[in-house]
């Protein structure tokens, strides 16, 4: 069985890697291409606005490691965010994080993410790793008690090069949390990190979309907007027999309505999905 990442470019080689180890084949082909934003300077006045905030949300992994690359080089690695005094170590408690907003997370991936950037273990707050899901409600279950009334959470993520023009400012993407935040007595302010746009295949790369669509091959979705652009790449491709296997309901959905023969359901990490493939094979 040959498996389609769909992942971006950034992160598609760690899960090439890791399937192939396991003794599948693979074949990567991107359907959303990621950049920094043209204009970096809101990312660069949030960074000089950082003590203000309650806490940073981050959407995703690709939104921490654009938010990070802008970190101002006088603010030291170990000085981001408050840690949690039941949770941290002597050392996360000092005197260096007692201002620091919270980082928040809406999975492992992104979770992930922010210790690479250099964010403790004790500063970062995201679902258990047993919830059902991994997304905005997860989070909220997790975050919705700490909530500061009157006080700013930073929403950080990134929009789609061709959105309305005021998405340039607030981003794209769910509001949802925005209007818990706001139910709750507190605000959201939004920065965008990066952009988000259908990449160019070459002529291999849809022959090998075309037939991948066809020759029984898995095909697997992290993302609603990869299936949108897949769409619009191969437009008149039926996918009637195709399988793909979703990491969010929501996901699955827009996979159905595109017309995938069998949607199957993982949540998005790699054990899940390495798990959900052995029972399908």
């Amino acid at each position: 069985m040959r498996i389609v990442i769909t992942r971006p470019a950034g992160d598609v080689q760690v899960w090439v890697n890791a399937l192939q180890a396991a003794g599948y084949e693979v074949l990567a082909l991107p359907l959303i291409e990621v950049r920094s934003v043209a204009q970096r300077q809101p990312v660069t006045q949030a960074w000089n606005h950082w003590a203000d905030f309650q806490a940073v949300m981050f959407v995703s992994a690709q939104a921490v490691r654009y938010f990070f690359a802008s970190r101002p080089g006088a603010m030291p690695a170990d000085a981001q965010c408050a840690g949690d005094p039941a949770q941290a170590s002597p050392a996360a408690t000092s005197t260096a994080w007692a201002d620091g907003p919270r980082c928040w997370a809406t999975g492992p991936g992104t979770h992930k993410a922010l210790l690479q950037a250099g964010v403790p273990e004790a500063c970062i707050d995201s679902p258990s790793a047993d919830a059902a899901q991994f997304d905005s409600e997860a989070l909220w279950q997790r975050v919705a008690d700490q909530v500061q009334v009157s006080k700013p959470v930073l929403i950080v993520r990134g929009q789609d090069v061709d959105a309305q023009p005021e998405a340039a400012l607030h981003g794209t993407g769910r509001d949802w949390l925005a209007q818990q935040l706001n139910a709750a007595g507190a605000s959201a302010q939004f920065v965008v990190a990066y952009e988000r746009f259908t990449p160019t295949w070459t002529r291999h790369q849809k022959t090998n979309a075309i037939h991948a669509a066809t020759d029984g091959s898995l095909w697997c979705f992290s993302s609603s907007q990869a299936i949108e652009n897949l769409a619009q790449l191969l437009p008149t491709q039926s996918w009637a027999t195709t399988r793909c296997i979703a990491t969010h309901p929501r996901i699955a959905q827009t996979a159905q309505t595109l017309g995938f023969g069998v949607v199957h359901m993982a949540k998005p990490s790699l054990p899940d999905v390495l798990a959900s493939l052995e029972s399908l094979a």
